[in-house]
């Protein structure tokens, strides 16, 4: 029977050689990916300027595509900011006021306990216990 410490222990060691064969399959895909447009630039290096331009405007396209998308990227990006932004000055600084304010009523609630709480009682139980020593000196009180 295995222990219950036992069975994560496995668990982790089956993990690593699966992580590591998931990294080996995407080395993989990356080598194929790029062997692929290598050959794709060395077959249209030998086609005629036809079919070169006709790819040359697909890519113009594309990118045009591409830098649309991103610019929509960027405006979500800069109206999510704004939200964090808004969040920040009307949730989360009123709430680290009203911390503040607790914690120095906190303060205040200790020092008044203080001065006139302990402060009383340990000025009692300094004057008992030099009196029973006086008496114990005395001989007036034993023990």
């Amino acid at each position: 029977m295995t222990s219950k410490v036992e069975q994560p222990l496995e668990n982790i060691q089956e993990e690593a050689p699966a992580r590591k064969n998931k990294t080996w399959l995407y080395i993989l895909i990356a080598v194929v990916i790029v062997g692929i447009i290598v050959a794709g630039i060395v077959l249209l290096a030998n086609q005629g300027p036809d079919t070169t331009s006709q790819v040359r405007d697909i890519f113009i396209i594309l990118m045009a595509l591409l830098s649309l998308v991103i610019g929509v990227a960027l405006v979500i990006l800069v109206i999510q900011l704004a939200a964090l932004i808004n969040l920040l000055q009307n949730e989360i600084k009123p709430i680290l006021r009203s911390t503040s304010e607790t914690v120095n009523t906190l303060k205040g609630t200790t020092t008044f306990l203080s001065e006139n709480l302990a402060s009383p009682v340990i000025k009692m139980n300094s004057s008992v216990a030099g009196l029973r020593r006086l008496l114990d000196l005395v001989g007036l009180f034993r023990k």
